[in-house]
């Protein structure tokens, strides 16, 4: 017997972004708690979950792009791409359910969002992950990605306030993967 094919949406209708809208909350939620007792920080998940599925200049195609994740009819996973310059792209919110982690579907769309970028012209994409997502960072690793400094256009600027800064920027680990 086979195990069912992991599949990847485009977000667009309404059904994906309420599928999108979800996943996304649930990851920052996850996120956030994890931030505030590892490292101090906090952000604002509803500012993020609004502007990251209704602003359609950010993951949305020309210059982005955005999907969901469905394994066995569920959907089971989210990830985007977004334009920081005319070269540049960051994959942003990059999230499995955990009880279908290991099943390759991170590596599928990771790798999706890699063709992406090429397509679109990107010579450089970026990402920044909190330290405590060392799988995420080995996968990322297993794709090409290499570790860097912080980068000044990072995704979570708009939503940490000035003063917190540092300790956000202590507390993760950039990484670009050169074409």
């Amino acid at each position: 017997m086979s195990t069912p094919a992991v599949e990847l949406f485009p977000v667009g209708d309404t059904r994906t972004r309420d599928a999108a809208r979800h996943l996304i909350a649930e990851y920052l939620r996850w996120i956030a708690t994890s931030a505030a007792a590892n490292y101090g920080l906090s952000f604002d998940v509803d500012a993020m979950v609004t502007s990251d599925v209704d602003d359609r200049s950010k993951f949305y195609p020309p210059s982005g792009r955005f999907y969901v994740v469905r394994h066995s009819n569920a959907d089971i996973g989210v990830g985007c791409l977004k334009r920081l310059t005319p070269t540049v792209a960051e994959v942003q919110r990059m999230y499995v359910q955990p009880h279908v982690r290991g099943i390759g579907a991170g590596r599928r769309l990771v790798e999706q969002l890699l063709v992406d970028a090429r397509a679109i012209g990107y010579e450089v994409v970026r990402l920044e992950s909190l330290k405590f997502l060392s799988a995420a960072h080995a996968l990322y690793k297993s794709v090409g990605f290499v570790e860097i400094t912080p980068y000044a256009e990072n995704s979570m600027k708009e939503y940490q306030p000035a003063e917190t800064m540092d300790t956000y920027r202590s507390s993760a680990v950039f990484m670009e993967l050169r074409f």
